[in-house]
């Protein structure tokens, strides 16, 4: 292995970490993959994301937690990893609010001990994926990286803003070059069922109707991942001290209108099951893109309607597994 090229990708059997990990392998990274397999979804799904990506000689699968210390220096003792890219974390707004204690666990502390593994290691760079919960119902529009009244109205959010808080501090302390990358509304193939895109498909396909949260006049940034992956992929070769980035689409669609799309683009009437707004959801997210088109050089190229299209043309052939 070339040490310069090989990164540790923390999550790298899930939706974003697989189709990530494909990319690296294909500019010329070695990626060793560490993921536990949880069942907050299926990890067969999972499996099946890395199928492939097992048979190549440049992937190396480690089976295991972000939580076990004598793991992490079992795989960072070899002094090969160069990299992190951290993508492991436990998802979702509603379930951290039903259980915020793994939340906690997870993806705060998880992320403070490969935080200590790169100044151990002097990791030449640290990429965390973070998330647009971070923003909060108050945020002014569109969201911006600059604001610093960030209050998050769900313990996923609360949790991904503090572990952007150790990062900074790491970097202050240690001067580990660390960016940090906001998610907004990641959908496409391999994406999680209970997903909305997935979801909705899924019923529809059933006949069974499609349950809608509020009014459908909220609205989401829903960003294709082949842009979530270039964007991350340029984190990964560009060099910052600490830098925070939104990867959106920068083009809010609201609910009813996702709905109407995919109707539109699976050729049937969908049935809505109306039901009070959850709590936790936000009303908008919105990206500001301006920082990342002028640091970074990135903008997303795939549009709503083409992601669907995409989404539906990969969902007739695998979406059952």
């Amino acid at each position: 292995m070339n040490n310069a090229k090989v990164i540790l990708l923390t999550g790298g059997a899930g939706f974003i970490g697989s189709h990530l990990a494909k990319r690296l392998i294909n500019e010329g990274y070695s990626v060793i993959c560490l993921d536990n397999f949880s069942d907050f979804y299926s990890p067969a799904l999972k499996e099946d994301n890395i199928k492939k990506l097992k048979e190549n000689p440049n992937f190396i699968l480690v089976r295991g937690d972000i939580l076990d210390r004598d793991l992490l220096e079992k795989i960072f003792a070899g002094g090969q990893i160069s990299k992190i890219v951290h993508l492991a974390a436990i998802p979702g707004v509603r379930q951290s609010i039903k259980d915020p204690f793994s939340y906690i666990d997870v993806d705060i502390k998880g992320t403070v001990n490969l935080l200590e593994m790169a100044k151990k290691y002097q990791i030449s760079r640290f990429i965390f994926a973070s998330s647009s919960t971070v923003y909060g119902q108050d945020s002014k529009t569109p969201f911006s990286e600059e604001e610093k009244n960030l209050i998050p109205i769900s313990p996923y959010g609360a949790s991904k803003l503090a572990a952007e808080e150790f990062c900074r501090t790491y970097n202050k302390l240690y001067k580990i070059p660390i960016t940090v990358l906001r998610y907004f509304a990641v959908y496409g193939p391999k994406q999680r069922p209970e997903l909305a895109l997935y979801k909705f498909t899924r019923l529809a396909k059933q006949g069974k109707p499609i349950q809608r949260y509020g009014s459908g006049e909220s609205a989401r940034d829903y960003t294709y991942i082949d842009d979530i992956v270039d964007g991350t992929m340029m984190a990964v070769e560009k060099k910052f001290d600490f830098e925070i980035f939104n990867l959106g689409n920068s083009n809010p669609t609201k609910l009813k209108d996702l709905i109407g799309l995919l109707g539109k683009k699976l050729g049937i009437t969908l049935k809505i099951e109306e039901l009070p707004d959850q709590l936790g959801d936000v009303p908008l997210t919105y990206a500001d893109i301006s920082k990342g088109k002028k640091l970074l050089g990135w903008e997303p190229k795939v549009s709503l309607e083409q992601g669907i299209e995409k989404f539906l043309a990969w969902h007739k052939e695998y979406g059952n597994i």
